[in-house]
């Protein structure tokens, strides 16, 4: 996914993904609204632990700005759940099994491919994306160009 491309041409627009609140959603069923989706390695690990405690600590400037929020794993929803409540984190996030959106989005691995990698996307109300940004080392960092591109 780059930017200037619109989500709903992707083949995953209207996959089903299961998320840590024991629900199932589509991207499709955000059409309309501000969606940013942050893809991180794996759960409860300390980058991505950094990653999302940001998210969480920001999410009144998301909410404010009527953007969707969620994180993306291949981790199981179990283990999402069990992540986002010992971090109390606001947003759901969402199982990737295999990796399926990872690959569509075109999410290149880190470290020689042996990380999957670390990627935000932003996506305005027309559904087109306005933001992607990879950056593995800089985990916050990944929250500061979100909100950037929400307001822009």
């Amino acid at each position: 996914m780059k930017v200037g491309e619109a989500l709903k041409d992707s083949a995953e627009y209207y996959r089903v993904l299961k998320t840590s609140e024991g629900k199932t959603v589509t991207l499709a069923s955000f059409e309309g609204k501000p969606l940013v989706l942050f893809f991180y390695p794996k759960a409860a690990t300390p980058g991505c632990t950094k990653e999302a405690c940001k998210f969480r600590d920001e999410y009144s400037a998301f909410t404010q700005a009527g953007a969707a929020v969620f994180g993306i794993s291949s981790d199981s929803p179990a283990e999402n759940k069990a992540w986002a409540d010992a971090n109390r984190l606001p947003f759901p996030l969402l199982t990737d099994p295999s990796s399926i959106l990872r690959k569509t989005f075109g999410i290149k691995g880190d470290l020689l491919g042996l990380l999957p990698g670390r990627q935000t996307f932003v996506f305005n109300k027309a559904g087109k994306c306005v933001l992607s940004f990879n950056d593995q080392m800089n985990a916050e960092q990944h929250v500061a160009e979100a909100l950037k591109a929400l307001k822009a």
